[in-house]
């Protein structure tokens, strides 16, 4: 297979970030999950770099990587969670079905990406000119995805209070 050098650096950001994100599943430490996952994020925006989506890609490090990791290693600190030494892997039955489930996406991925090979797709052109501007991505988010947005904005909040009152009394 003859690869251009594009998708030889789209295929390594890729492993990089399947390999950053098993880390975030494999790691023991909380804090270590954490850095794990701002390093995915990191890779992710790499890939949206490559994309040409460069407004995305910096959005991804400002709001992902900044601010939510800033907020996962505050609840981290504030609950203390530590390394509880477990035992060993145990086989649980939402281990072997989380198992499963990633086997299935993997394979289905797998398939995805023969059957894209076999049958490249090409967009219409000029389609992708305004893709990740900031225009578009603003005009998709304060019009049709508000709602959500909004959303999820009232969830981290409730998120971060129910933290802070779980860990009031260790405080």
């Amino acid at each position: 297979m003859n690869f251009s050098v594009s998708e030889a650096v789209f295929l390594l950001l890729a492993f990089a970030t399947v390999f950053s994100a098993s880390l975030v599943i494999a790691a023991r430490n909380p804090i270590n999950s954490a850095m794990a996952l701002v390093a995915t994020f990191f890779f992710l925006a790499a890939i949206y770099a490559q994309l040409l989506a460069h407004t995305i890609a910096v959005l991804q490090i400002l709001v992902y990587a900044g601010a939510i990791m800033v907020l996962f290693l505050f609840v981290i600190m504030l609950l203390s969670l530590t390394d509880l030494g477990a035992p060993g892997p145990r086989v649980t039955f939402h281990r072997v079905v989380g198992g499963a489930a990633a086997f299935g996406l993997f394979v289905a991925l797998v398939l995805a990406l023969l059957r894209w090979h076999a049958n490249p797709v090409t967009g219409r052109p000029g389609s992708g000119l305004r893709f990740g501007t900031l225009e578009a991505v603003g005009g998709l988010l304060y019009t049709r995805w508000l709602l959500p947005f909004e959303a999820v904005s009232l969830l981290l909040l409730v998120a971060m209070v129910g933290a802070v009152v779980v860990a009031k009394p260790r405080v």
